[in-house]
Parts: C-alpha cells; sequence; structure tokens
C-alpha cells in the first residue's frame, strides 16, 4: 500500500466527519472492517473506509439503527434481490418515523392545551399543567 491510499483514523475521521471513538466503535460493532495495522500498532485504513463511514452516518442521519445499517451493507452484496430489500427497510424506516411524527404531534397537541390552560401565576396546586403531569395514568 502506498501512502496516498494510506490514512490515519484521524485523517479518515476528518474525511469522513465522525469522532475517532465513533470510528473504534463502529470496528467493535463489525460495521467497519477490522484494519490493517503498521508494525508500531497503528490503525492504517484505505479510501473505502471513508466512504463507509460517511455511509453509516448518512444512514444514522436519516434514522436507521445500527443493525439495520449492517442488514443494508448486507443487502449492498446481494446483486438479486438487495435493492428490494433496501427498499423495504427504507420503506420501514419511513413509516417508523410517520408513526413518531404524529406521536409526537398528538403530545404537542396535549402540552399545548396545557399551556395556553395555565395563567402562569397563582399557587402551584392550581396549576393545570401540574395537575395534568400528576393525574393517574398521565
Amino acid at each position: 500500500m502506498t501512502s496516498s491510499t494510506s490514512l490515519t483514523i484521524g485523517r479518515i475521521a476528518h474525511s469522513a466527519g465522525v469522532a475517532i471513538d465513533t470510528i473504534r466503535f463502529y470496528e467493535r460493532e463489525g460495521l467497519l472492517p477490522a484494519p490493517k495495522r503498521r508494525p508500531s500498532g497503528y490503525r492504517e485504513y484505505d479510501e473505502s473506509a471513508v466512504t463507509r463511514l460517511r455511509f453509516i452516518r448518512r444512514a444514522k442521519d436519516l434514522g436507521f439503527t445500527l443493525e439495520e445499517i449492517r442488514e443494508l451493507f448486507a443487502l449492498s452484496a446481494d446483486r438479486h434481490g438487495g435493492v428490494e430489500g433496501v427498499r423495504e427497510r427504507a420503506a420501514a424506516r419511513l413509516h417508523a418515523i410517520d408513526e413518531r411524527i404524529a406521536e409526537l404531534q398528538r403530545v404537542r397537541s396535549g402540552l399545548s392545551e396545557l399551556v395556553d390552560a395555565c395563567p402562569g401565576h397563582g399557587a402551584p396546586e392550581d396549576c393545570p399543567i401540574l395537575k395534568a403531569l400528576a393525574e393517574p395514568g398521565a
């Protein structure tokens, strides 16, 4: 390997926009293959590690879990059914996000009602927000 293709952990961290500890974590989790080691023990990466790290980072930004990212990597190697599987995983992630948005909208609506009902002054025992939080099943 020439010095132009041999990258240190710091270089790939910078290029991929992740922390060095994140790279080590991904290695332990099997998302990033273990790199070659120099005689000094330092890790030695090539450009494919940067590409893989960017993939992981972007997938995480889209809400994929590490396990789902692991599945996406496996599917990306499947020349026959991989794209269909990737689409299914992405559709499932989109559905989960839509459900989360709907739940957050319900929470926002309830909180908005409580904020509107609270005068912002007076005795704490008269506060509608505190009352609602103390209710059984709240």
